[in-house]
């Protein structure tokens, strides 16, 4: 598999993993609605297992002591996106589409931001998992 059908297929995952992550987050634990939901996070999961491409994910509140920033003429620090490891970088990605950025690089508030609400939308996963246990 070339370097360009792995990050192909990385993005494809994450864009998938980001949809359903949204529309989880509509529903509460015990809702019948998100069992296709968690069932396709699930298969994601085993997805990136299975990845032996796929580099060890590290936990999201490590990213901000690995990525590199530097301050912008607006006095902002802007992170350079390539200091990102995968998949955090395209998650991060896929979770920003539409978001103001500079050329130089994203904000680094949003990414701050980014790791925030990725961690409140594991936890709500995790929750809506052991509602599917007791469900079924």
């Amino acid at each position: 598999m070339t370097s360009g059908a792995v990050d192909q297929n990385l993005r494809e995952r994450e864009k998938l993993r980001r949809k359903a992550l949204w529309a989880l987050s509509d529903l509460l634990p015990g809702d019948p609605k998100a069992i296709p939901v968690v069932s396709v996070l699930d298969d994601i999961d085993r997805q990136d297992e299975a990845d032996t491409l796929m580099t060890p994910v590290m936990k999201a509140e490590a990213l901000r002591r690995l990525v590199v920033t530097e301050f912008h003429s607006s006095n902002l620090q802007i992170v350079r996106e390539v200091s990102i490891p995968e998949p955090w970088r395209e998650r991060f990605l896929q979770a920003s589409i539409c978001s103001t950025r500079l050329d130089a690089g994203p904000y680094l508030h949003d990414l701050e931001k980014f790791v925030h609400l990725w961690t409140q939308e594991i936890q709500h996963l995790e929750a809506h998992r052991s509602a599917v246990d007791k469900y079924l």
